[in-house]
C-alpha cells in the first residue's frame, strides 16, 4: 500500500517548511544562539505545521551535534525521529484530546521528574492543547512554570485562546499562517515532477482553492486526484467532476447572461447547473469569485496578471471584455447581492430556489440605491393611502396658487338603466365634510360602514347636481372645458367656480342631507370657499414653512393606527403609553399635539423620549418631520381617532335634519 502524501513528504528540517518563514527563522537563530526556552506554544490552523515544527524542533534539540538549527540526520536521535522512523523515548507526544484529564496531567508531571534515558533532553509535544481541562492545566502548572533543566514542553493547538492565560504567559506563542496559494502550487508541483505525474493547467488551482491553504488537505487532495488518475495524469475535466467546481465554460455562460440582463439566457445556465448535479451553493461561491476576479480586472487593466496569478492568458482577456460588459458599479452591486445570498443559502432548505433569487436579483435594473428607492415608493403609496398629497413645494413643478385647480375627477360608468349624470359632468368640489376614502371601491355606504367616514347622501346629491348642471348633455368642447371655459374647473359652471357651493346646499337639500358648513381648509388643501372669498391669494401664502407633505390633522389621524405600529416595532413602552393615553388633536405642518387626559401624564411624556421615537414612527412611516408635543386636554375633549373630525355621518331612516342644530365645531372648525 502507498502511503499518504503528506505522510511521505513531511519535512525533517525547518528549511523544508513553506510559508512559515516567521516561524522558522526566530527558531533557527534561538538556536544558533543557545536561548532556547522551556516552552513553546505553536498556534494556527489545521495541517500548516505546527506538530510537524515541534518534531524537528525536538530533532534539533537532542541531535548529536546541536543544539543546531540544522539537525544532521545520521545521529541516533536524529534517524529515531525521521520520517518513518520508530520514534525516540524521550520525545513523548500526547493527544490532549484523550489525555487532558487532570489524573494524565498529575502522571505526566511525576513522569518528567526523572532525567532522560538516552538523549539530551525529555520534550513533551502536548497536541490538541485546547482539548486539556482547565483542572489539567492547573496540574500542569507549576511544572511548566518551573521545569527541571532536562524537560521542553511544546504545546500544539488550533485554537490558543482556549489555553488558560496562566500556561500562556509562561510560553513562547508562535502563530501559524496559511500558507499562501502561490507557495502552495509551487510545492506542488515540485512533488509531482518527484512522483512522476503529468498535470493539465488549472487542475492545481482547483486543488489549492480545496486545500484552502492547508498544506495537509490539499496534499491529501492532490492524492486522492493521482490515485484516480489515468495515463494522461492530472485531467482539467476529472478535476472539476471529483472537486465539485464549476466548470469555467458554465460560468462565463453565466456571467455574460447576467451583463447582458439576458433573463432567459441566465435561468437556462441555472438550469443546466442543477442538471449536471452542481452544488448550487458551490455554484454561488465559485460565481462570487469570478465577480470578484471582474472587479480586480477593472480595477488593475495593466496589471492583473501579477495580481491573479496562474490564470491563463486568454482567460484574463475573457475577463477584461465580461468586466467591460459589467461596468464597475454593476459588478460590486452584483458581488453584493452574491455575498448576501451566499450568507443567506446557509442551511436553506431549497438551494436552487435561492440561487434563482439571487440572479433574479442581479436582473433586477441596475441601480446602487435599489432598497431606498422601493422605500420611498412606499412611503409615497402610504401618504396616498391616508389622503395627504405632495406639497407644491416638494418638486411636483406646480405653482403656488394651483393647488385648487386640479381637474376634475371623471365620474364612475353608469351601472343600470337608473344610472345618473353622464360620463362629462364634473363632481362639485370635495371638501372635509364630503371626504370619502380614496381607497374606497365601493358604493358610499360600504365605504361609510368600513371606516366610519361620512357622505352618506353623496351618490344622490351628485346625481341631482348633474341632472341641474347637465340635463342629459353630451361633454362640452374643449373651449367649453378649459380652466377659463364655462365649464371648465375656474368657470362660472365649474366645480371650483363661485357658483358652485349654492348649487351643492340646494342639492343637498333636494336629497335631505344637511347643509355643508365648509372648514377653512379641505382634505387635499383650501376650500373652494376659502379661494372664492381671497381670490388673489395663493394656495399656499398660509402654509407652514415646514415641509407637512399635504397632510393635515385629518390625514395624520386616519394613519395614526399605522404611525402606532411604527412604534410598536421601535419600542413598547412608548406605545403602551400613546395608545392608551394620547390622541391626535392638531397638526399645522409644524407641530404635532397630542392630548393627554392628566397634566402628570402629560409631564411624564414630555420628561421621556416619547416624543423623539413619535416624531421618528411619523418620518419612517410617512415622511413627514414635525415637532411632537404633549398638552394636557380634558378626557372628554379629546378627538377620536377614526372617524375624523368633520365627516358626515352615514344616511338613517330619517333624512330630516336634527331639532337642535348643528353640533359643536370640532378642531378644524368641521361639524363633529
Amino acid at each position: 500500500m502507498a502511503t499518504a502524501l503528506y505522510r511521505r513528504y513531511r519535512p525533517e528540517s525547518f528549511a523544508d517548511v513553506i510559508g512559515q518563514e516567521h516561524v522558522t527563522e526566530p527558531l533557527m537563530q534561538a538556536l544558533r544562539t543557545g536561548r532556547v526556552n522551556h516552552a513553546y506554544l505553536f498556534s494556527g490552523p489545521r495541517g500548516c505545521g505546527k506538530t510537524t515544527s515541534a518534531r524537528i524542533l525536538a530533532r534539533c534539540l537532542n541531535c548529536e551535534q546541536g543544539p543546531t538549527p540544522e539537525p544532521c540526520g545520521t545521529c541516533q536521535s536524529c534517524v529515531a525521529l525521521a520520517r518513518g522512523g520508530p520514534g525516540s523515548v524521550d520525545v513523548i507526544e500526547i493527544d490532549a484530546a484523550s489525555h487532558g484529564g487532570v489524573d494524565d496531567a498529575r502522571d505526566l508531571r511525576e513522569r518528567a521528574s526523572y532525567g532522560p534515558a538516552q538523549s539530551r533532553f525529555k520534550i513533551y509535544i502536548i497536541d490538541e492543547a485546547h482539548m486539556v481541562t482547565p483542572q489539567g492545566f492547573n496540574a500542569l502548572l507549576k511544572i511548566v512554570e518551573e521545569p527541571p533543566e532536562h524537560v521542553k514542553f511544546v504545546f500544539a493547538t488550533t485554537e490558543p485562546e482556549k489555553v488558560i492565560g496562566t500556561i500562556r504567559s509562561r510560553t513562547h506563542h508562535y502563530p501559524f499562517r496559511l500558507v499562501p496559494p502561490a507557495k502552495l502550487t509551487a510545492y506542488m508541483e515540485r512533488l509531482l515532477e518527484s512522483e512522476h505525474v503529468a498535470v493539465q493547467p488549472g487542475v492545481l488551482s482547483f486543488v489549492t482553492r480545496a486545500g484552502g491553504g492547508s498544506v495537509r488537505d490539499s496534499l491529501s487532495v492532490l492524492d486522492q486526484l493521482i490515485a484516480g488518475s489515468g495515463p494522461d495524469g492530472l485531467t482539467y475535466d476529472g478535476a472539476v467532476s471529483l472537486l465539485g467546481f464549476t466548470d469555467g465554460e458554465l460560468l462565463d455562460s453565466t456571467v455574460d447572461a447576467l451583463a447582458a440582463g439576458d433573463g432567459a439566457a441566465t435561468f437556462r445556465q441555472i438550469d443546466k447547473v442543477i442538471e449536471s448535479g452542481h452544488d448550487p451553493r458551490r455554484f454561488i461561491e465559485d460565481l462570487l469569485e469570478r465577480l470578484r476576479d471582474l472587479i480586480i480586472v477593472a480595477a488593475v487593466p495593466d496589471g492583473v496578471s501579477q495580481v491573479l496569478r496562474g490564470v491563463p492568458e486568454d482567460q484574463l482577456e475573457r475577463m477584461r471584455v465580461q468586466q467591460s460588459a459589467f461596468g464597475p458599479g454593476a459588478l460590486s452591486r452584483a458581488a453584493d447581492i452574491v455575498n448576501t445570498g451566499l450568507t443567506e443559502m446557509t442551511g436553506a432548505t431549497a438551494p436552487r430556489l435561492q440561487l434563482e433569487l439571487i440572479c433574479a436579483r442581479i436582473l433586477l435594473p441596475g441601480s446602487s440605491g435599489e432598497q431606498g428607492y422601493a422605500a420611498r415608493l412606499e412611503r409615497l403609496e402610504r401618504r396616498l393611502d391616508v389622503g395627504g398629497v405632495p406639497s407644491a413645494s416638494g418638486g411636483l413643478g406646480m405653482p403656488s396658487g394651483s393647488a385648487t385647480a386640479r381637474p376634475p375627477a371623471p365620474t364612475s360608468p353608469p351601472v343600470g338603466p337608473s344610472a345618473g349624470p353622464p360620463a362629462g359632468v364634473s363632481a362639485p368640489a370635495r371638501t372635509v365634510s364630503d371626504y370619502t376614502p380614496p381607497s374606497s371601491g365601493v358604493s358610499g355606504g360600504a365605504s361609510h360602514a368600513a371606516g366610519g367616514m361620512g357622505g352618506g347622501g353623496r351618490s344622490n346629491v351628485e346625481a341631482v347636481v348633474g341632472r341641474g348642471d347637465s340635463g342629459g348633455k353630451a361633454s362640452q368642447p374643449d373651449g367649453h372645458a378649459g380652466p377659463g371655459g364655462p365649464n371648465g374647473p375656474n368657470g362660472p359652471n365649474g366645480p371650483n367656480g363661485p357658483g358652485d357651493a349654492g348649487r351643492v346646499d340646494a342639492a343637498r337639500a333636494e336629497a335631505g342631507a344637511p347643509p355643508v358648513v365648509a372648514p377653512p381648509e379641505s382634505v387635499g388643501g383650501p376650500s373652494a370657499a376659502a379661494s372664492s372669498s381671497a381670490p388673489g391669494t395663493g394656495a399656499t401664502g398660509d402654509a407652514p414653512a415646514g415641509s407637512s407633505g399635504g397632510m393635515d390633522t385629518d390625514a395624520i389621524r386616519r394613519a395614526w393606527p399605522n404611525v402606532l405600529g411604527r412604534i410598536f416595532t421601535m419600542r413598547r413602552l412608548t406605545w403602551t403609553f400613546v395608545s392608551q393615553n394620547a390622541q391626535v388633536t392638531s397638526f399645522d405642518g409644524r407641530t404635532l399635539k397630542l392630548g393627554i387626559a392628566t397634566a402628570g401624564l402629560t409631564q411624564t411624556f414630555r420628561s421621556g423620549n416619547h416624543a423623539d421615537i413619535v416624531r421618528q414612527a411619523l418620518i419612517d412611516e410617512l415622511g413627514v418631520d414635525a415637532v411632537v408635543d404633549g398638552v394636557h386636554v380634558e378626557a372628554a375633549q379629546q378627538a377620536p381617532v377614526a372617524p375624523p373630525a368633520g365627516a358626515v355621518p352615514a344616511a338613517t331612516a330619517d333624512p330630516e335634519p336634527s331639532a337642535a342644530g348643528p353640533g359643536p365645531a370640532g378642531p378644524d372648525g368641521a361639524e363633529a
